[in-house]
């Protein structure tokens, strides 16, 4: 099993590494004002990373519905840069280790690839793995955005440094649900962090999703990393959704209703302040309709 495993991922490199931590972000679930994204581009930005593996693009990538970039130049085709699946490595701010896994979300073969995953993890003595994610929710932009976690069972103890939606919950799962309950079964910690965006701009980029998510990635890894490039924008950000709330009784009325909400509950623990697992549910439905997903 080991063999097949080692066929689905290609080491470019085998670093000396030090109990990193491993954080996760795959491009193609539910990323509400792109904030798993911009959170992880702008790590990658101000972190020096070089690729340590790639894996089997065949075997996991679909590339009808994840196309390659073919480069024409005068007419003549040139090249095509396929879509990838990378693990990535490089050193926070005061030298530590850190793993990124990047790319698309595998289209095929989940069991295998969560195989893959956890073996690499293994095989370099990741310490802690945190995904990164953002969903819509009844939360007002006027306010700091909250994040959340989901972990299996195990990793629950880590649910306390951030906070989780009470209740239960059924929505569709991403490659993140997966790889939790992969993590769990080898015995490493694992936290998904979600960003709660306000549904009403979550189709468009909203940099104070990234803000918190870095802000709680560090908090809870213990690495030292840098959101000042995108504090600016997601102010900028801020004062554009206001013009636009501003100029919409409606909008303006919805968002009043969202502040007392968010006011009322100010001072208590934060998974009282959380939506319930209905009220999320749908939210994340109407957003995954809009999006056609």
């Amino acid at each position: 099993m080991e063999d097949e495993i080692y066929d689905r991922i290609i080491f470019l490199a085998d670093p000396e590494l030090t109990e990193p931590v491993l954080v996760i972000c795959l491009e193609g679930w539910i990323d509400a004002g792109l904030g798993a994204n911009t959170a992880i581009n702008t790590l990658q930005a101000t972190i020096n990373t070089e690729v340590l593996a790639t894996f089997d693009t065949e075997y996991f990538i679909d590339q009808r519905a994840r196309r390659p970039i073919v480069r024409i130049i005068d007419g003549v085709t040139t090249e095509l840069t396929w879509p990838e699946i990378q693990l990535r490595y490089g050193r926070d701010g005061d030298g530590a280790d850190i793993l990124f896994l990047v790319g698309p979300e595998p289209d095929f073969h989940w069991s295998d690839f969560v195989d893959v995953v956890t073996d690499a993890a293994g095989r370099f003595d990741v310490r802690l793995v945190i995904g990164l994610g953002a969903f819509p929710a009844p939360t007002p932009h006027t306010r700091p955005v909250r994040v959340i976690g989901t972990a299996p069972e195990a990793s629950s103890h880590l649910l306390a440094l951030v906070g989780q939606v009470t209740g239960e919950l059924e929505v569709p799962a991403g490659i993140n649900s997966a790889l939790e309950l992969g993590f769990a079964e080898v015995d490493m910690d694992i936290i998904t962090l979600w960003a709660r965006v306000p549904h009403y701009v979550a189709s468009m980029p909203y940099p104070q999703a990234a803000v918190s998510l870095i802000d709680a990635l560090a908090r809870i890894s213990g690495l030292t990393l840098d959101a000042s490039l995108l504090r600016a924008s997601a102010e900028e950000a801020r004062l554009r959704v206001d013009t636009l709330i501003t100029n919409n009784p409606e909008h303006r009325s919805m968002v009043e209703q969202l502040e007392e909400a968010a006011d009322e509950t100010e001072g208590t623990s934060l998974g009282e302040e959380l939506p319930s697992g209905e009220e999320l549910a749908a939210e994340l439905e109407r957003f995954l309709r809009d999006e056609g997903v």
